[in-house]
């Protein structure tokens, strides 16, 4: 299946308040049903034993609300180890109101410092970015990074569009009726990220795959 670029609402914002509400609701519910959510809790475990770390700041980029990282802070914390979570969004109103550290800001200029974070991590962003904005914000999160990239995204087959269309009644938004095919559409395979991610400052690159069509990158940055 060849990968078929089309436009996302919600990146647009395309929608009245309700439906970018509703929409947000729903990638709450993917993340949390379909295994988003559990994918970037492992990814962090693994990174919290290799460095043996029991605090752990995060950088969330194109968060939305937030809520994968801030239910993996929450995962980390039966486990003993503190997440620090900040969260970042190219549109404000997508941020959550509710006192989080929040900073609207663009993923292909990060607004920090380098090594400001352990982790930079995103959820469901990459599919997003065509092949030379993927490598921009990879080498952008190298930098703001102190330990690892960490990229939570969708794996691109037939099949995995067909279960999306039958999941599709399960969902309220009409943002997400066409976000949701038109992610799988935009995501990458397995083999296109390793190809894309090659050449990057890193010490080694490991990718796996997860339930139902994830796949975790963690880019571990060379310290030297």
């Amino acid at each position: 299946m060849r990968r078929k670029v089309i436009s996302e609402l919600l990146d647009q914002d395309l929608g009245t308040h309700l439906e970018v509400s509703s929409s947000l609701a729903d990638l709450r519910h993917i993340n949390d049903w379909f295994g988003g959510t559990r994918t970037t809790i492992a990814l962090l475990r693994r990174i919290t034993a290799e460095c043996n770390y029991r605090k752990l700041s995060l950088l969330e980029v194109a968060a939305g609300a937030g809520d994968v990282p801030l239910a993996a802070q929450g995962a980390l914390a039966v486990d003993g180890t503190e997440l620090h979570v900040t969260l970042l969004d190219r549109i404000s109103s997508h941020l959550p109101g509710n006192g989080e550290t929040s900073v609207c800001g663009d993923a292909l200029h990060l607004p920090f410092r380098e090594n400001a974070f352990d982790v930079v991590s995103c959820s469901l962003f990459a599919h997003h970015l065509e092949p030379d904005s993927l490598r921009v914000f990879a080498r952008e999160g190298l930098r703001v990074c102190r330990r690892a990239l960490l990229i939570n995204d969708l794996i691109r087959s037939r099949l995995h569009l067909w279960l999306v269309y039958a999941a599709l009644p399960l969902f309220r938004s009409r943002i997400t009726w066409h976000d949701a095919p038109a992610s799988v559409q935009n995501a990458y395979t397995v083999q296109e990220i390793q190809r894309l991610l090659e050449g990057l400052p890193a010490r080694r690159i490991t990718i796996s795959r997860h339930y139902l069509y994830r796949m975790g990158v963690l880019v571990w940055k060379d310290s030297t």
